[in-house]
Order: structure tokens, then sequence, then C-alpha cells
């Protein structure tokens, strides 16, 4: 059931995702976010479901994964051992607390199905 639900999730994202408006291209998530993680084998929108998969709400999500940036622990990861294995847990983030607030909040509207189903 839960495969069928993310499953979901993710052909939902793929169909209403919009491609990023010029305002979007150039802000402290796609400067510090992205380059780091296009060449994982995981996107961040698989990242983002797994991450919402564990921690479900809002508020639970964005604030897990601020706690995580500041101080990345293997406990509080939503990934699973062998990526942990092969790529480890990532560095401490060099972002201060008000960027990293600004980057989670705009990794949640990218991603979040919720808004894109209205």
């Amino acid at each position: 059931m839960i495969k069928k639900i993310v499953l979901l999730l993710l052909l939902s994202t793929a169909i209403f995702a919009e491609p990023l408006k010029e305002h979007e291209k150039d802000n402290i998530y796609t400067r510090n976010c992205i380059p780091c993680h296009e060449y994982l084998p995981s996107t961040l929108e698989r990242l983002f479901m797994s991450y919402l998969k564990v921690y479900s709400g809002e508020f639970t999500f964005k604030e897990t994964l601020k706690a995580f940036l500041r101080k990345p622990d293997v406990e509080m990861s939503a990934m699973s051992d062998i990526f942990l294995d092969r790529f480890s847990v990532k560095d401490k983030s060099d972002l201060s607390d008000e960027e990293i607030e600004e980057a989670v909040n705009i990794y949640w509207e990218m991603y979040n199905v919720r808004n894109k189903l209205r």
C-alpha cells in the first residue's frame, strides 16, 4: 500500500511539476542544494518522498531536515543503509540558520504534491 502511495505521489509530482520560473533559478536552494545532489543516483524529488514518508507532516519534515542539515546524523537520515554505506552521511551545512530555513521552505514548496493538486 505504501509503495502505491509513494508511486502515486511521484507520478503526480512528475505530471504537475512546473519548470523553474526565471526568479526561482537563482536562490539559496538552487545555488547550494542542487549542485551537491545532481550527481547522486537519488534525485532531490526522490529524497523528498523518502523524507515525507518517514516524517509525514510539514512541520516535522522541515524541522527534521533543518536539524539534519545543521548536524547530519545517520539516525535522522531517511536514506537506506545501502545508500548510506555507499555515499555516507553528508557533511554539516555551511549555511546560516536563516539560509537553511529558506532553502528548506523552497524545497518543500517545490516538491509538495498538495500544492499541485488544487
